[in-house]
């Protein structure tokens, strides 16, 4: 079945889906994004993602393209005409299309909207978690502003493809303290000797994960110690378990950080029960 795309208020096939060269999200990365991981045709935290969404724009001062229930529409619209009942759903909005300049454009420029949706196999995604994956490390060269889900991820992308090139996953990014901030699209985690559940605080230059704020309560209330105190690669090395979050990911096991194995080398019983709560829960409460 080919695929179909939302652009500014039009639902095309994805294969004639385009926007104008002028658009500020390809001249400049003048853009926000959402990623929402779908269940039953339903998306999942959705109140945070949008939360994250509007937050986002306001950084920016992008304004927003519509009212918070004309986007739900369009989201689960796009969900429905590519019948994807698991799976996913992906927005990008950016400042809009103007000529060519740094400065904004005039206020009266409407903002560029697109969403698409695909099909995830997620039995194939458990089958994953099941044995875990490897990251590397890397210097975290990004930005100051890691708060902002901009499009503006070419950091991210040259990490990542280190990870791949040397048969890892992921990427776990590290400041000039020593300190792991996160992933290149995910939130880094650890069990440590004492079984404390550790993820860098938002204070620090990370991407605010709605996956990870959810994991927080779900954690908690499953009665597993959390603390936001940082953690360097060596802590990491000789934690109990590890294991990175997002919408993308859910909780996914790390059993090998720089070719060193974490734990025994398989998934941990924590990672893989708290996988399991947030998979029920993301079901339960998917919108």
């Amino acid at each position: 079945m080919s695929r179909t795309a939302y652009v500014n208020g039009r639902y095309v096939p994805q294969a004639q889906a385009c926007v104008h060269i002028e658009d500020r999200g390809f001249q400049f990365a003048d853009a926000v994004y959402e990623y929402f991981a779908v269940f039953a045709g339903r998306l999942a935290d959705a109140e945070g993602h949008l939360e994250r969404l509007w937050r986002s724009l306001s950084e920016l001062r992008i304004a927003r393209p519509m009212s918070e229930a004309a986007l739900i529409m369009v989201l689960r619209e796009t969900v429905r005409r590519n019948r994807v009942r698991d799976g996913a759903v992906y927005l990008q909005i950016s400042r809009g299309v103007a000529k060519r300049d740094h400065p904004f454009p005039a206020s009266s420029t409407p903002p560029t909207v697109v969403v698409t949706a695909k099909p995830v196999n997620y039995a194939a995604e458990q089958a994953k978690a099941a044995k875990g994956v490897k990251v590397l490390t890397r210097p975290d060269n990004r930005w100051g502003r890691c708060d902002i889900k901009t499009v503006g991820l070419l950091p991210n992308v040259l990490a990542k493809q280190a990870a791949r090139e040397a048969g890892a996953y992921e990427a776990w990014l590290v400041d000039e303290l020593g300190f792991v901030t996160e992933g290149t699209s995910t939130n880094a985690w650890i069990v440590d000797a004492e079984g404390v559940l550790r993820t860098r605080d938002t204070n620090a230059n990370i991407l605010r994960g709605v996956t990870r704020k959810n994991l927080l309560t779900i954690a908690a209330d499953a009665g597993h110690p959390v603390s936001m105190r940082p953690f360097t690669v060596d802590d990491a090395k000789q934690a109990r378990e590890a294991f990175i979050t997002a919408a993308s990911t859910l909780v996914l096991p790390v059993i090998a950080i720089d070719g060193h194995m974490v734990g025994n080398g398989q998934p941990g019983p924590i990672s893989e029960r708290l996988r399991a709560l947030y998979l029920a829960n993301a079901r339960e409460t998917a919108l």
